[in-house]
């Protein structure tokens, strides 16, 4: 028999209070966290400690952690090539009260700043040579590792059935969405999840199986406002983004801001139209 996972009730920490999260995050990895450092998102805050270290803790319910096989900065910490924090770390706990986990994770403090606070880019950050160099050094290096977990981009595992429906629900035309490559992904590879000048990758929580091109196709995407920037994102990826699972995955971006959920004022838009036809023409001629 099948047992269901109760659902737990959407949060966002930018707007609930984490005070009593933090207190007991401190009491267990016997830290002080800099309130006045803390960042908060949707679902992870974080912040500096007293020994010149990072925490991030991230609310995760019980529906996610399945397919995950451990908690994500941990398994990834014996990725080998990779630019990422050291982690040292961690704890998690049950909530009392909702079907969900929390986990606090104490890693190496990285003072490179994201390249954007946002997952997309309006701007050219100009990204210096030795940044792409790393850049592609880092997903060459993630692309030959093995792990039994399943990347979860969006917060969901990324399965064959989830790309044909994502890409169905605009382009229903398509006779065969096959995924024929998989690899180790980052899974949330957006600009505000790298650093710069200085090179580096935080969250890894999401990480793991999935098509290849996937990580590729996430920084290319979120860079479509910037033409010149999405296009070096493209002549960088090329191996990954001109094979079919890599086209599949730039078109399984694309059709996740032009669908049913689009917004006019997502400035991805327009060219990810643009974008998603050439990719849909393409697919259809190989």
């Amino acid at each position: 028999m099948t047992l269901s996972v109760p659902p737990a009730r959407a949060v966002d920490l930018r707007l609930e209070s984490v005070d009593d999260v933090l207190d007991r995050v401190e009491r267990s990895l016997q830290v002080c966290i800099d309130r006045d450092t803390v960042i908060r998102k949707r679902r992870s805050v974080g912040g500096r400690t007293d020994r010149g270290t990072w925490v991030r803790v991230e609310r995760r319910s019980f529906g996610r952690i399945g397919a995950q096989g451990g908690n994500g900065p941990e398994t990834a910490a014996v990725l080998r090539g990779v630019a990422m924090p050291d982690w040292y770390a961690g704890v998690t706990w049950r909530d009392g009260a909702e079907p969900v986990m929390w986990r606090a994770d104490e890693t190496e403090l990285i003072t490179a700043p994201p390249v954007a606070q946002a997952a997309l880019v309006i701007e050219d950050p100009r990204l210096p040579s030795t940044w792409w160099t790393a850049l592609n050094a880092t997903l060459d290096a993630l692309a030959t590792q093995h792990t039994p977990r399943i990347a979860t981009p969006d917060t969901e595992s990324i399965t064959q059935d989830v790309v044909d429906v994502t890409i169905r629900a605009v382009f229903p035309e398509l006779p065969d969405l096959s995924v024929d490559e998989w690899a180790p992904a980052h899974a949330d590879l957006t600009w505000a999840n790298v650093t710069g000048p200085d090179f580096c990758v935080i969250d890894w929580e999401d990480w793991g199986m999935a098509p290849r091109g996937l990580d590729a196709a996430t920084l290319w995407g979120n860079a479509l406002a910037v033409p010149a920037l999405a296009d070096r994102v493209w002549r960088e990826r090329r191996p990954d983004l001109e094979s079919r699972s890599g086209r599949l995955m730039a078109l399984f971006f694309c059709t996740k801001v032009v669908g049913p959920h689009s917004h006019e004022a997502d400035p991805r838009l327009v060219p990810a139209r643009k974008e998603a036809a050439r990719l849909a023409r393409e697919l259809q001629s190989v």
